[in-house]
C-alpha cells in the first residue's frame, strides 16, 4: 500500500519532557490506523504536530509525498489534512448546514466575503449532511443538535474541505452507546480514497474499525500491527490493554 502519511523519528520536547521520542508512523493510502495508548503516551501531541499545531524538536512529516514538516496548519489543510477534535469547534448559534457551508466556503480560498451562501453551496450541505445522517436537521441550530448529532455535524464540516487525510480525536468520547455504533457505522461507510487515523479508547470502535494499529507508550511506538496482533502483544497488553480491559 502506498504511503500517504509518514512520521520518521518524530520528537517533541517540552524542556526535560520527551512526549514524542522518536516516533516512526507510514500510513498508507485509504488506510484505516488506531492510534491507542495510556493516558500521556502522545498521541493528543502526535495530532497537534502533523496539523502544525506544535513545531516538532526533531524529525519530519511527509504528506502525499511531500516534507511538510513544521507547515502552518491552513497550508496543511490546503494539502488535504483535515482534523476533528475532542472538543466542540461548531458555530453554535448556526443552523447545521449554515456550518458546513461555511466549510465549503473556506475552500474556495483566502479573503473572500462572508455573505448568504449561495443556492449550490447550500445544496452541497445538505448533501454531505444526508451523507452523515443528519437529513431533515439542516435548519437546526448546532446548539440545539445532541451531543451525537454535534459530532455528526462535524465530520459534515471536516469532510467539506475533500480532505486526504482526517485525523479523528476520540470522535466517540462521552457517547451513549447507542451514539457510539452509530458513528462507528458512519466512519466505516466512508470512502476509501480517504485516509483516517484515529485516536480512540473504546476498543470495540478501534478493531472494529483499523486495518492497522499503532499503540504509544511514553512517546514511542512500542507496537504496530493488525488487530490479532496487537491483541497478543503481552507488552501492550501490559501497559494497556490489560487494564482497559479491566477497568
Amino acid at each position: 500500500m502506498t504511503p500517504i502519511l509518514e512520521v520518521r523519528g518524530l520528537r517533541r520536547e517540552f524542556g526535560g519532557i520527551k512526549a514524542l521520542d522518536g516516533v516512526t508512523l507510514s500510513v498508507g493510502d485509504g488506510e484505516r490506523r488506531a492510534l491507542i495508548g495510556p493516558n500521556g503516551a502522545g498521541k493528543t501531541t502526535l495530532f497537534n504536530v502533523l496539523t502544525g499545531e506544535l513545531p516538532p524538536t526533531g524529525g519530519t512529516v511527509h504528506l502525499g509525498g511531500e516534507d511538510v514538516t513544521g507547515r502552518r496548519t491552513w497550508e496543511l489543510a490546503r494539502r488535504g489534512l483535515a482534523r476533528m477534535y475532542q472538543r466542540n469547534e461548531l458555530f453554535e448559534p448556526l443552523a447545521a448546514r449554515d456550518n458546513v457551508a461555511l466549510a465549503l466556503a473556506a475552500g474556495r480560498g483566502p479573503y473572500r466575503p462572508l455573505t448568504s451562501p449561495p443556492p449550490a453551496e447550500l445544496s452541497a450541505a445538505d448533501e454531505l449532511l444526508a451523507r452523515v445522517g443528519l437529513t431533515g436537521r439542516e435548519r437546526a441550530p448546532a446548539r440545539s443538535l445532541s451531543h451525537g448529532e454535534r459530532r455528526q455535524l462535524e465530520f459534515a464540516v471536516a469532510l467539506a474541505s475533500r480532505p486526504r487525510v482526517l485525523l479523528l480525536d476520540e470522535p466517540t468520547a462521552g457517547m451513549s452507546p447507542a451514539e457510539t455504533a452509530r458513528i462507528a457505522e458512519l466512519i466505516a461507510s466512508l470512502e476509501r480514497t480517504l485516509t483516517i487515523v484515529i485516536v480512540e479508547h473504546d476498543m470495540d470502535v478501534v478493531f472494529r474499525l483499523a486495518d492497522r494499529v499503532s499503540v504509544l507508550h511514553e512517546g514511542r511506538v512500542i507496537a504496530d500491527g493488525t488487530a490479532e496482533e496487537i491483541r497478543g502483544d503481552v507488552r501492550v497488553n501490559e501497559v494497556y490493554l490489560g487494564k482497559a480491559v479491566t477497568a
